[in-house]
């Protein structure tokens, strides 16, 4: 291979996406001049990615600039060789990929924030500082629930809630907060690892078909022990202070636990359109803003009959404080609820998926497929990709190994979801909850300080790996 093919190969297992980069009627511009300049630009725009926090930049801007960029140079070289059919359907092809996760994300991101809205997480905050646990238990609540939440309401939100409370009991006690914002990151991303609806990683694998809906559950043991490790190890440097916190009291808004049960309702629609109709599962998840759409309308409609209710009680009670509450009810919309989506980052998982299609369709998966999975285990090229993931975000590493279509068990399907969806935990900067729980937990949750813990991570990792290797290895025969 040129310098050129090596270069590709080496940033494309960090940043691939799903196309048909080795089909024979692509061309290969591995060297020539189109494929170069597009590998050129897509490097100066991650540049301008990764020095976001310098340039307060947002990092959709150069991805979504460079895409266009690269395939205008991709539009040009396939009419030159009379293939612009080639172009435009591979360019089809991975706007249909996009499209179908970026409406999955959207659906559940729009009944995270309804639930956000209700004062669902708002209440159990409340709920967990008005018990008065000391640092000790603060720290196993807090990561045990971590753990348990992320699989439904996904890492990175279930990371901000439990950060939130943390801060809130914390004190003034630095160290506390940095050692329970690791443990933190490690069980949110630990349990995400073991359900669909837990990380962006296992949703694209379960989309993908490589793994259905129940099949993930093997997972659960290797995910426990990867998130009890290093818990174990930590909680013999927490202090058992009781922190000074002050109790306030949240009352949920009318239909909070209703639209849990229609989230519930929503992954049960999502799940039967893929395992019984084996149709996309986006398809149930928009009917499942159908009904969050619904129940929006009904509690607009009964919206002064409930206001006049709950006034006439707090009158007669002569609770003013509920009044004040009632006075400041604004009615549920559902639109809102999606307009605060995080835009930002689907843009940018658009311009990603984009630019790599782009580089795969001239040639260079194909060399990144050759080097990684037809020379090493299938085994250790999985394990690899959990410590790509600590460098780079889990999303494109794990869109390099669907790209690659690797002929593998479920035991090593279900292995690379493991790796990619914990690895991240090695470096805060490895997953986007320990780069949300940074900017919450400003100068008391760091990088180094988080680096100072990476060597138990890192103990629990390898654990979990043994631990799948050991309980599911009738999973690894093809």
């Amino acid at each position: 291979m040129s310098i050129f093919q090596w270069m590709a190969a080496f940033i494309l297992l960090f940043f691939p996406t799903w196309s048909h980069a080795a089909d024979t009627s692509t061309l290969d511009h591995t060297t020539s001049a189109i494929g170069i300049v597009s590998l050129v630009i897509f490097l100066f725009a991650y540049l301008l990615v990764m020095l976001e926090e310098y340039l307060k930049m947002r990092k959709s801007k150069p991805v979504l600039l460079a895409a266009g960029l690269i395939w205008i140079l991709i539009g040009f070289a396939y009419q030159t060789h009379g293939q612009s059919d080639v172009a435009k359907l591979a360019l089809e092809h991975n706007l249909l990929e996009y499209a179908e996760l970026l409406l999955f994300l959207l659906v559940a991101m729009t009944y995270i924030n309804a639930m956000e809205e209700r004062g669902l997480f708002d209440a159990l905050q409340a709920w967990m500082v008005g018990k008065g646990f000391d640092f000790r238990k603060l720290f196993w609540l807090t990561g045990s629930l971590a753990f348990f939440i992320s699989p439904i309401a996904d890492n990175l939100t279930t990371a901000l809630l439990m950060c939130t409370v943390v801060l809130k009991v914390s004190g003034d006690n630095r160290r506390f907060v940095n050692i329970a914002c690791i443990n933190i990151v490690v069980a949110a991303n630990a349990g995400g690892a073991f359900s669909p609806f837990g990380d962006i990683t296992t949703l694209m694998v379960w989309q993908a078909g490589h793994v259905s809906f129940s099949q993930f559950m093997p997972l659960f043991l290797p995910s426990a022990i990867n998130y009890l490790v290093p818990a174990l190890i930590m909680s013999f440097f927490i202090p058992q202070e009781r922190p000074q916190t002050i109790h306030q009291h949240v009352e949920m808004k009318r239909g909070a636990r209703r639209i849990v049960a229609l989230f519930v309702l929503t992954i049960a629609t999502a799940v039967a359109f893929h395992a019984v109709l084996h149709f996309p599962p986006v398809m149930g998840m928009m009917m499942g803003l159908a009904y969050l759409q619904f129940f929006g309308y009904f509690l607009r409609k009964t919206l002064v009959r409930s206001l006049a209710r709950k006034t006439t009680i707090a009158i007669a009670n002569g609770d003013e404080e509920a009044l004040k509450r009632l006075g400041s009810v604004m009615p549920f919309d559902v639109f809102h609820r999606i307009s605060r989506a995080e835009w930002d980052t689907l843009l940018f998982f658009y311009g990603v998926v984009m630019c790599v299609g782009g580089l795969s369709l001239l040639g260079y998966l194909h060399v990144v497929s050759l080097t990684m999975y037809s020379e090493w285990d299938p085994i250790w090229a999985n394990v690899m990709v959990g410590f790509l993931s600590a460098i780079v975000d889990n999303i494109p590493v794990m869109f390099a190994v669907l790209s690659m279509e690797p002929a593998m068990s479920m035991g090593n399907w279900l292995l690379v979801t493991l790796t990619a969806g914990v690895g991240g935990s090695l470096l805060s900067i490895g997953s986007a909850a320990g780069v949300a729980l940074m900017g919450a937990a400003r100068g008391q949750y760091t990088f180094f300080g988080h680096l100072k813990w990476t060597p138990v991570i890192l103990f629990g990792y390898f654990a979990s790996i043994a631990v799948h290797l050991m309980f599911n290895s009738a999973l690894f025969t093809l």
